[in-house]
């Protein structure tokens, strides 16, 4: 017996490394990360391109005011008056948009890839050509204080850096206090050419409080505080031979926030941002009006106010001249930004003196045209040596497209410089210089726009042997789960392929797969498995109503799936509120006033009552049960830990005791000798031990929704066992098993995961979770904290509460040994039915791999789906080895 055991206990972990290598192989195929050149560029390298024949060696959007907005008086101050050298852009960044990303994605002007988002709490220095780089390179200066991200990303290349821990999101001040307290002196001191200021208050307010709340608006009226301290220091010292007499100022945000102060997806509150300009020149080169992107309106004072657009990955260049980057630098020289540093260079005053004049003009066009001449040569240098280094490139057809539009603009340009010649030598016959210079910058902005769109088409290669081949690893494992289930051995396993639970519980399995191949039904997921549990829960009903007993257990059943059902959709109005894909659909549940006063009692009361009643039953559990020594003392200590709470101290206490009551679980399984007669107990005291952190890290939330799944996993229990007396011959064995409970205890444990606030994207986890208890960052314990709060209802208390699903009291000896197989049927069906989830996914995934949304919905299920999977089977291998 006991060696059959082992073999289904290995059997456990080899479909768990069976599913890691399966799913590691597809992930190499979808989230590949882009090609990294590690060739760095040097300005000998203009002399190899053919610019040196130059003749010189709306989306304008309103909305309601909100607290929030306006708080940056002095940009705009500076931005909207008269004759300002000061713009403000809307700047619109590429998502993911998590701040590793964004950073890179700035410094080296490419585009980001999804899988970087796992780097976001590690990140790896920069490989790629970059303008951090080429500053150095050039004898430039560099000092940065702030986020230590820029440490991590670029190594020994600042002359001064003061980085500050940046991912302990309750912490809104050290960073910025930080930033404060060494600003202001260096602006002081010219021992420095550039100066990166990198503030995270805003961010972490964001986080973890919304952006409409107090301690928001209170830092960005902080921040308005220091950029007028800035800008009076730099406008004091502006003057000639001043120290700041050739300054650019620049404030930006990397990314965006939803109203609930994430960020990582696509949605526009996410992707848009702001970014101010400004020289310490009082005149700025008037732009052409074919190129200024510039939306203008008035204000309520009658002031006009124009707002300029920019893409952030045409912010590489913002410093002044551009680089030779041979990383991933696709964008192109901003004509508002290089008027705006125009002014700051030192270029012959005869040139541009008379600003405003048609000369003036014609001039500043001659000169960002030699700008755009070397830019276009270096993105096709760029694209030419990552399609012949990369594995897959470009397409021959994309290359000659793009090669075409190079060589079109390349002749635009030699016939510009030739009348251009001929302009300066008098020559009668020569043509508006004006309309050629801006026909040339027409022609070179278009080739920029064709290879950004052809970057953001096929940036990500799919490596579609590896897809498949991963794909086709986990069907085969599901198949073999599959049999071990419906063919195990013949005395415990699903008795008929055609029975009726077995055939519906396929039915119900199978729907919930296929719903993944719309994206409308991965939006609703929640919605899905709580009307797929209810259907399960009429069948119960009906079932219930027959034989005349556990009536009020089915309408109860029934009860608790409605109060999911509410929060469910209380989540999804958190989600409608900043995604991009529900706006249309709000759910029914926007239409209740949140500040309502019997709602705010109510939130304030029943997680008390949820506690309460929560205790009552653990006594009424342990009351009940026979003496059992240490297992009944660990149930003892964990209804102890529910009426605690607190901001350190106390939630600490509450993790080293229920570590403390795991390991003495532990050690009690491995020297008891009465393995099988304590079964109820051992349950109920290893699901209370992991209960009482997670309801801890749910917040008040917590103590409900554990009341709801205890209440409706107790009626699938005395449902399932009247099921089961029915069906059993009342002698020697149980009944065979019936996976509609199965499938009903894992659509709770989905339901669960969505009413407690969660959604699969990363907008949609709860990051201050991570700091209950803590208040510096520790990667490995805060990712712990993080996964036992986002996983801890649906997947922790599922897996470890499923034995409670078989009967514990038996008339027969042999009964201990058949509940231990039929055990393992439910865990091995359990592990089915998580297996087929990720297996409909990943089937989605591929056929969707170019759909719109694929990055922004696709690849998050993905995500959260292979890591269900993954921490199911191996909590499932723990499980068996607790209770086998």
């Amino acid at each position: 017996m006991e060696t059959y055991l082992k073999n289904k206990k290995l059997t456990a972990l080899g479909f768990l490394l069976i599913h890691a290598i399966a799913i590691l192989i597809f992930t190499r195929g979808f989230l590949l990360t882009r090609t990294e050149l590690p060739f760095h560029s040097t300005c000998s390298d203009v002399s190899l391109s053919p610019c040196l024949a130059s003749p010189r060696s709306n989306h304008d959007s309103s909305s309601e005011p909100k607290p929030w907005m306006d708080k940056l008086t002095i940009l705009q101050t500076l931005a909207f008056a008269n004759d300002s050298s000061a713009k403000i852009f809307k700047a619109f960044a590429d998502p993911p948009t998590t701040s590793l990303q964004r950073l890179k994605g700035l410094t080296t002007g490419g585009l980001p890839t999804f899988i970087d988002i796992g780097n976001s709490f590690g990140a790896p220095a920069i490989v790629e050509d970059n303008f951090i780089n080429q500053l150095v390179l050039n004898g430039k200066r560099l000092v940065m204080m702030g986020d230590d991200t820029w440490t991590q990303l670029f190594p020994n290349q600042f002359q001064k850096s003061y980085p500050f821990p940046s991912f302990n999101v309750k912490d809104l001040d050290t960073v910025d206090n930080g930033c404060i307290e060494h600003l202001f002196p260096t602006l002081f001191k010219d021992d420095w050419d550039v100066l990166i200021a990198h503030f995270l208050g805003v961010d972490h307010a964001g986080h973890i409080f919304g952006v409409d709340s107090s301690p928001m608006i209170n830092k960005l009226e902080q921040y308005n505080s220091v950029l007028e301290k800035v800008i009076n220091i730099l406008e004091s010292q502006a003057g000639p031979g001043g120290l700041h007499e050739n300054t650019m100022l620049i404030v930006m945000g990397d990314h965006g926030q939803t109203l609930n102060g994430d960020h990582g997806g696509g949605t526009a509150e996410e992707v848009e941002t702001t970014m101010f300009a400004m020289s310490t020149k009082k005149h700025t080169t008037l732009v052409p009006p074919e190129f200024d992107t510039s939306s203008c309106k008035q204000n309520k004072d009658g002031k006009q106010m124009c707002i300029s657009y920019i893409e952030q990955q045409h912010c590489q260049l913002c410093l002044g001249y551009p680089f030779l980057s041979e990383g991933a630098f696709i964008g192109h020289v901003n004509p508002e930004l290089y008027a705006l540093g125009s002014s700051s260079w030192n270029l012959d005053k005869s040139d541009l003196g008379n600003f405003g004049t048609q000369s003036a003009a014609n001039e500043w066009m001659k000169h960002y045209v030699d700008v755009l001449c070397v830019n276009a040569w270096q993105v096709k240098r760029y694209i030419d040596v990552y399609s012949n280094s990369s594995v897959v490139g470009f397409s021959s057809d994309d290359m000659s497209r793009i090669s075409d539009l190079y060589s079109a603009a390349e002749q635009n340009w030699s016939n510009s410089v030739k009348h251009i010649l001929m302009d300066r030598n008098g020559d009668d016959g020569s043509t508006d210089i004006s309309a050629l210079l801006k026909e040339q910058i027409a022609e070179y902005l278009n080739f920029f726009s064709s290879v950004v769109e052809l970057a953001r088409s096929k940036w990500t290669e799919f490596n579609l042997n590896l897809m498949i081949t991963g794909f086709g690893i986990l069907v085969i494992s599901l198949i073999l789960q599959f049999l071990a289930v419906f063919h195990g051995d013949k005395s415990y396993a699903v008795g008929s392929w055609l029975s009726t639970g077995a055939a519906f519980t396929l039915f119900i399995v199978t729907i919930r797969a296929c719903s993944f191949l719309s994206n409308s039904y991965i939006l609703e997921e929640g919605k899905v498995a709580n009307f797929l549990l209810a259907t399960t829960g009429l069948i119960k009903l009906r079932y219930s109503v027959m034989r005349k007993t556990m009536r009020k257990e089915a309408f109860m059943f029934l009860a608790m799936v409605f109060v999911l059902r509410v929060s469910i959709d209380i989540g999804l109005t958190k989600q409608a509120a900043t995604s991009q894909f529900m706006s249309s659909s709000p759910s029914w549940m926007l239409g209740i006033a949140p500040d309502h006063p019997a709602l705010t009692y109510a939130i304030e009361i029943a997680p008390i009552l949820s506690v309460v009643i929560l205790i009552c039953v653990l006594y009424v559990a342990i009351a009940k049960a026979p003496n059992e020594g240490v297992w009944k003392y660990v149930t003892v200590g964990s209804m102890l830990l529910q009426v605690t709470g607190g901001r350190n101290r106390i939630p600490q206490t509450v993790y080293v005791i229920g570590l403390v009551q795991l390991c003495l679980l532990a050690s009690a399984r491995m020297f008891c000798t009465e393995k099988d007669k304590n079964w109820a107990i051992r349950t109920v005291a290893l699901v209370s031990a992991c209960s009482s952190p997670i309801i801890l890290l749910s917040g008040k939330q917590g103590s409900m929704l554990a009341l709801v799944y205890l209440v409706a996993g107790y009626c699938i229990m005395r449902l399932e066992g009247v099921e089961r007396r029915t069906k059993s011959d009342g002698q020697s064995k149980f009944s065979k098993l019936n996976p509609l409970c199965v499938v009903q205890w894992s659509l709770l444990s989905i339901c669960m995961f969505f009413a407690s606030g969660h959604w699969c994207a990363f907008d949609g986890l709860r990051y201050g979770a991570a700091f209950v208890g803590f208040d510096e960052f520790v990667l490995i314990r805060q990712a712990i904290l993080l996964t036992i709060e986002t996983f801890g209802f649906s997947i922790i208390l599922s897996v470890f509460g499923l034995p409670l699903l078989i009967p514990f009291h038996s008339q027969t000896p042999q009964a201990h040994g058949e509940k231990r197989h039929q055990l393992f049927q439910m865990y091995m069906l359990f592990g089915v039915i998580s297996a087929t989830t990720v297996t409909a996914t990943i089937l989605c995934v591929t056929i969707q791999r170019r759909h719109l949304m694929v990055w922004g919905l696709f690849a998050p299920k993905f995500v959260f789906d292979v890591v269900d999977l993954i921490l199911t089977d191996l909590l499932i291998c723990l499980a068996s080895a607790y209770y086998l």
